[in-house]
Formats: structure tokens, C-alpha cells, sequence
């Protein structure tokens, strides 16, 4: 019984599963990637906000990464585009990172 257990430990452990973040490219060892989430007819302005979720061994997620969220923080009410962040830790840790730009 301990052995069956040890074996999916350890295959959770590699799997690399247990902090995934949506991403255009993804590392085993170590992801830290920008990339657009999408885009308005807006003009660009100087207000940025920013929203996140994180993820511990794919156990614990939590966070509000919305682009509502990001965009209430800064008090933006007309969308430029959005871009996205994604950081992962050999797949212990895993940030979503919303970034809105508008006015």
C-alpha cells in the first residue's frame, strides 16, 4: 500500500499538471510568458489595471483574474486590449496575471 502510494505521489509530482497555466508556450521546469488576450477599436490611454489567480500544486487556486476585475481596479470603463501573463515553478506554483489597458 505504501509503495501505490509513493508512485502517485511521485507521478503527480512530475506530471507537471499540478499548476498549469493556460499559455501560448509552456516550460516544464519554468514558464514566464506575455502574450495579447485581445484587442478593441479604443484609443491606447495611460490607465493599466491588473488582476490575478494563483495555484499551489494544482490543490489551492484562487484569485479573480477577470478582465472586469482588472479593469474595476483602475477604474477603466473603455477597453484598449488586454495582455496576459502566465508564471509557472516546476509546476508547484502557477500566477495568471490579467492586464487591461483603457480609459
Amino acid at each position: 500500500m505504501k509503495n501505490l502510494l509513493l508512485v502517485a505521489v511521485i507521478a503527480f509530482l512530475v506530471s507537471s499538471c499540478g499548476a498549469y497555466v493556460a499559455t501560448p508556450v509552456t516550460g516544464f521546469i519554468y514558464t514566464d510568458v506575455k502574450a495579447p488576450l485581445g484587442v478593441t477599436s479604443n484609443p491606447v490611454a495611460s490607465k493599466v489595471g491588473t488582476a490575478e489567480a494563483t495555484s499551489i500544486l494544482g490543490i489551492v487556486a484562487t484569485g479573480d483574474a477577470s478582465i472586469e476585475a482588472a479593469a474595476k481596479k483602475a477604474g477603466i470603463t473603455r477597453i484598449s486590449h488586454v495582455d496576459y501573463e502566465a508564471n509557472s515553478v516546476l509546476g508547484v506554483f502557477a500566477k495568471f496575471t490579467v492586464y487591461v489597458y483603457g480609459e
